[in-house]
């Protein structure tokens, strides 16, 4: 089950891919990790797929991922009386608590936390910022607002507030029934949505209390103003890009992405690189070249994982666009200049003794011409410190904890693999050797370089390296 490449591919589940076939399919196509989107499907739903993928984990003996996102809050306009409305630019339109439905000139936005929060020029978005509002006049119950783009609205689009920090959690109610029961089915990563602020993940950790790793989704201006705090307090972060582009211009976002990547590179955390990225293939047997582009770029950035949305989720051609985006990973990565431009932006180990090892470990395997670095690790912070390097020879990231590994599936260049503890050098050694040998990593001949930290079993103590030869 060896994947040919380093990048990750995160697969959303969903109508189109929701039988035990078809996921185990979408799995064999690449699927590293796969996506349950609480934002549509029932809870059963999303159990049968869970228990779907850890039978796929029991056939194959390759640890898979699990990622749950929770939906967040949607601000949403109220109805209209007598159908879509059509506003035009230069117009005033009101937007209030009265629950009426709304006409031409007001419309129900119920709501207060954004009456609370907003302020004389802040702008609203709606429909995906297809119609663009400017704030002139407020109060605790209202907005007078004036169209600056014009257009069609009907009931319950979404609104969108780029300008303004409002006053509510990210987690609502329908969200802690959701996580209390991802977290009770065993989900390995749980995503929140519509982050504001790193103390938005207060709450979140206090919830999850250590069952899961925890992954921001960066999707709001006001996050990526206080990006160095939020990649510090997460465990992962999720480049959002659909509305991130919606309420920044569409020219930010690619330097957005490089920023976020690069940030998350520096940390030392996982990366997705998240939608849109074969958004034809929902309805196309092939991508657009600017597609493969795109995710190319991601790539050659060095982000841990892509993902795929209403491609897998909803899309005619699921297993094609899986396959596709492991074909255009696994090109780009063949590229000569591509470990030249991943390490042009590699950071400088921290002073620390776990540090010194890891980098060690990746300038050794080069050196002696290594088939791998197998990291020997209990809560993964060896596996992630190797990963951060970005080596030019495969990770074996062995764990005697189930949900180590797992959360490793999602890794940069990382081979997650659940083993048994180990209680000395020689067994290390041995059993490094075995499993690279049985995982296809290693044959007769060749050298490892292996990292563990000592006393075994004791979480974030690496401190020791060696070669050691396959027999």
């Amino acid at each position: 089950m060896r994947r040919q490449r380093n990048t990750k591919i995160v697969a959303t589940l969903g109508p189109a891919s929701s039988s035990p076939e078809m996921i185990e399919a979408l799995f064999m196509a690449g699927a590293d990790v796969f996506r349950l989107n609480f934002s549509h499907g029932s809870h059963d739903d999303h159990r049968r797929s869970f228990e779907a993928i850890r039978a796929i984990e029991k056939k194959t003996g390759r640890a898979v991922g699990v990622l749950a996102d929770l939906q967040g809050p949607k601000l949403r306009l109220g109805t209209f009386a007598e159908g879509p409305i059509t506003v035009k630019t230069g117009q005033s339109l009101r937007l209030d608590l009265d629950k009426t439905p709304g006409n031409n000139q007001r419309a129900p936005l119920l709501h207060p936390e954004i009456f609370a929060a907003v302020k004389p020029g802040d702008f609203l978005l709606l429909d995906d910022g297809k119609v663009k509002l400017e704030v002139k006049k407020c109060g605790k119950d209202f907005a007078e607002t004036q169209v600056v783009v014009g257009g069609k609205l009907s009931d319950r689009k979404g609104v969108n507030l780029p300008d303004t920090v409002l006053g509510l959690s990210p987690i609502t109610d329908k969200d802690r029934r959701d996580l209390a029961y991802a977290l009770d089915l065993g989900v390995d990563w749980i995503a929140l949505s519509f982050v504001q602020r790193a103390e938005d993940l207060a709450e979140a950790r206090r919830l999850i209390a250590g069952r899961a790793a925890l992954i921001t989704k960066l999707e709001k201006p006001s996050a990526v103003a206080d990006l160095d705090r939020l990649v510090e307090l997460s465990d992962a972060v999720m480049v959002a890009r659909g509305d991130l582009g919606v309420e920044m211009p569409p020219e930010e976002v690619p330097i957005l992405q490089r920023t976020i990547v690069g940030a998350c590179r520096v940390a030392g955390k996982p990366v997705i690189v998240a939608t849109q990225m074969l958004d034809s293939m929902v309805s196309s047997p092939t991508p657009t070249r600017a597609e493969a582009s795109d995710v190319a770029a991601a790539v050659y950035e060095g982000a841990d994982a892509v993902m795929l949305s209403a491609e897998t989720a909803a899309g005619q051609f699921p297993i094609e666009a899986v396959t596709m985006m492991s074909r255009i990973a696994e090109r780009t990565e063949c590229d000569p200049a591509y470990h030249r431009i991943i390490h042009a932006e590699r950071s400088e180990p921290e002073a620390t003794a776990a540090d010194a090892i890891v980098t060690s470990a990746a300038a050794v395997a080069a050196t002696v011409k290594a088939a791998a670095i197998v990291a020997f690790s209990l809560s993964g912070s060896t596996t992630l410190r190797a990963a951060r390097q970005r080596p030019r020879v495969p990770i074996l990231g062995l764990s005697p904890k189930a949900e180590t590994a797992r959360r490793c599936a999602l890794t940069w260049g990382v081979h997650p693999v659940i083993t048994e503890d180990i209680a000395s050098f020689s067994e290390m050694t041995a059993k490094a050797c075995r499993t690279a040998a049985a995982e296809g990593f290693a044959a007769s001949g060749q050298r490892l370089v292996v990292i563990a930290g000592v006393p075994f079993g004791t979480p974030g103590s690496t401190n020791i390296l060696r070669i050691a030869w396959v027999d």
